[in-house]
């Protein structure tokens, strides 16, 4: 029932931010006293609406999105009446219409923001200090976590009757404890126990150094056997090692709280990093098509694969199953930032196309103003008719792809 109830709620999440989405357009037009004739949530039929001046609200059977109707988007539209043509959109400034355009956009990044800084001050941010890449895990010093067992690598499942027990646990090593040395070789990191380890065979025993409270002490752990690929080759393939059952614990915090104040600053450069490492996302999606085809065909599903807004709200009803609000909130957090840049991308039919045709049309009238030429005009939407279907084509051809992923095959943080 959680379960169900997370699904729910993300998913009209989603769908509120949509709307807020299209609610941008509709206030930035009328601001600039555009006419706006329909706002509605959803799509196909009508299931109620009313009308407030010259606008139609409503909402539409299928709660898939959102739609904002501005007379007039582009000089071919051929439903605008005489009587508002001063009032068509395509006849106002180009700052104007950027505005209007980027309202949606903006829409989505401010709800994101906001959210980021309710989470700075209640739940806090992840830490830019904590170590993320293999290279600064293994600069950390060695202070153990134990594991319940020893489980394969890549197992992403609870213990089993068949895992071998933590060999650390069983030497009555603690949480906490740092080890300073295996069989008299000194461990100065925890990359430096992970190398000694690897030098053990499996089932052997191991004389573990160690400082508790400031207290050196020492232990003897029989080693266990498990499956771990190259320390130097991590997507190598795997093969038989000494384990002693611990995990590190990191020397820095995962999170940090910040004060109202602070936590504009800190909300502002978790955004440059969730903007970087968007655009990195984004250059990856062509690479992982045949990774998501794999995961649809019967294969692993790669965790580093795109998702769609069933897998979103899959994933959201997972954080409320687990009562992981704070995964909630962060999820709804990149969706939004996501989206916002997508929407912005110069393709039509996509909010971002229509901003730069508006500001090439700005910039070759003022070319051909400066070599004392006629001005062209306006672009032709109905000559970019092929470049608008051939986007619409691809990119729902890979929302179908994500979607079916997502149902046969979904990504899951938490064992079930």
């Amino acid at each position: 029932m959680a379960y169900l109830l997370g699904v729910t709620l993300f998913a009209l999440a989603i769908l509120i931010s949509v709307s807020l989405h299209e609610a941008g357009h509709l206030l930035t037009a009328k601001a600039f006293g555009m006419k706006v004739t329909k706002y509605f949530v959803g799509f196909g039929p009508t299931l109620w609406s009313f009308r407030r001046g010259e606008t139609e609200y409503g909402i539409k059977g299928i709660p898939l999105g959102g739609f904002c109707k501005i007379v007039g988007m582009t000089p071919q539209d051929d439903d605008v009446d005489p009587v508002d043509e001063p009032r068509a959109m395509w006849r106002f400034p180009v700052w104007k219409r950027t505005i209007v355009m980027s309202a949606g956009s903006v829409t989505h990044f401010a709800l994101a923001l906001v959210a980021l800084w309710i989470i700075a001050v209640t739940a806090g941010l992840p830490n830019p200090k904590f170590p993320t890449t293999e290279a600064q895990v293994r600069q950390e010093p060695a202070v153990i976590q134990l594991t319940d067992c020893v489980v394969p690598e890549n197992a992403n499942r609870a213990c089993t009757a068949a895992d071998p027990a933590s060999p650390a646990a069983q030497a009555q090593l603690r949480d906490g404890d740092r080890i300073t040395a295996v069989n008299g070789t000194p461990v100065a990191s925890y990359g430096d126990l992970l190398t000694t380890l690897r030098g053990l065979k499996p089932g052997g025993t191991a004389q573990i150094a160690y400082v508790r409270d400031g207290q050196p002490g020492t232990a003897t752990a029989t080693l266990a056997q498990t499956q771990r690929p190259p320390l130097d080759d991590p997507k190598g393939a795997a093969g038989p090692v000494a384990a002693l059952g611990v995990g590190l614990v990191p020397s820095t915090p995962t999170r940090i709280e910040y004060g109202p104040v602070a936590a504009f600053g800190a909300t502002a450069d978790f955004t440059g990093t969730m903007a970087v490492n968007t655009f990195e996302a984004m250059k990856r999606i062509p690479q992982k098509v045949p990774a998501l085809w794999t995961a649809i065909t019967g294969g692993e599903r790669d965790v580093d694969t795109p998702i769609s807004v069933v897998g979103a709200s899959r994933l959201g009803g997972e954080a409320v199953e687990n009562n992981a609000w704070l995964l909630f909130f962060m999820l709804f957090v990149s969706l939004n930032f996501f989206i916002g840049v997508f929407n912005l991308l110069p393709l039509l039919p996509l909010d971002g196309g229509h901003i730069a045709i508006a500001w090439f049309e700005r910039a070759r009238s003022w070319v051909y103003a400066r070599l004392r030429r006629p001005d062209p005009g306006r672009v032709d939407y109905l000559k970019l008719m092929p470049f608008t279907y051939a986007v619409i084509l691809i990119g729902g051809a890979f929302t179908l792809l994500t979607i079916t992923a997502d149902v046969v095959n979904p990504i899951t943080l938490f064992s079930r």
